[in-house]
């Protein structure tokens, strides 16, 4: 089975790590996406980087940015294949944003649509 792991990162947290602890922290994602069992996924430029869209009272809004200030921002995600939700907990724990007050959440991956 898939699953999907997304990663929530406490804005600013690793920018307020040292230049060696940011490599480290990097080689660290790098490594894991290269494991046989991570079939697909990515990083995403940073959240002041996003569009909004939203239909209210029938129209569409287009805003620059996230709707509203949170403590944790989706910066990316990992496709994992796992045997269960155990294994797939497990891949999570080794995820760097979890040391940095960040989040990961689990969550399977449906089939192609029919």
């Amino acid at each position: 089975m898939q699953y999907a792991l997304l990663i929530y990162s406490k804005p600013g947290a690793a920018e307020a790590l040292s230049a060696d602890e940011r490599e480290a922290n990097h080689r660290e994602y790098m490594d894991i996406k290269k494991l046989p069992a991570v079939v697909g996924g990515a990083s995403l430029h940073p959240v002041e980087t996003a569009t909004t869209v939203r239909v209210q009272d029938g129209q569409t809004l287009v805003t620059d940015g996230p709707f509203a200030d949170t403590k944790e921002v989706f910066g990316g995600y990992y496709v994992y294949e796992a045997d269960d939700l155990d294994q797939a907990t497990e891949m999570a724990m080794r995820i760097p944003a979890l040391r940095l007050a960040g989040a990961i959440e689990i969550r399977p991956v449906m089939g192609p649509a029919s």
